[in-house]
């Protein structure tokens, strides 16, 4: 998916999870930056077409291990140990990436270094992801009317 539906999916969430986070803003924008780690495998992505992140793409393939839940779960446990308040946003950020890519025609393979692969029928940049993606800002922008309706 492209990374602009995988932000407003990302921005329902943390609207949803806002009012019960303590670190609010950090909480917004770790998830807001982890949901673009996936993708620094490659180098037509928004940071991994970045000089910067060439090194990550000669070791990993597209879709492989930075697209799992094997890593996800590893860094998230890391995180928990020693910089708890990142963990969850971390997760969600990340994990939701991983989990809309999962719906994509190109699939992931979610349990890596295991190489079965799950996919869906989405194509990126597709009519059904501009569904979703419209879908999502319709419902962002009410959970935001309905957010700072109460200030």
């Amino acid at each position: 998916m492209m990374i602009k539906t995988h932000l407003t999916v990302i921005i329902f969430f943390i609207l949803l999870l806002l009012s019960h986070v303590e670190y609010s803003i950090l909480f917004a924008g770790i998830a807001l930056i982890t949901t673009f780690i996936p993708d620094l495998d490659s180098r037509f992505s928004k940071l991994g077409n970045k000089k910067v992140f060439r090194p990550v793409q000669f070791f990993v393939k597209h879709r492989g291990i930075l697209h799992s839940f094997t890593l996800l779960l590893v860094l998230t446990l890391v995180f928990a140990f020693f910089v708890p308040v990142i963990a969850l946003p971390f997760f969600l950020g990340y994990g939701m990436h991983i989990f809309l890519d999962s719906f994509t025609a190109d699939g992931v393979a979610p349990f890596y270094p295991y190489k079965k692969r799950v996919y869906g029928s989405i194509k990126s940049g597709s009519t059904a992801e501009n569904f979703i993606f419209v879908s999502f800002i319709v419902v962002d922008l009410v959970l935001l009317l309905l957010t700072f309706s109460h200030f």
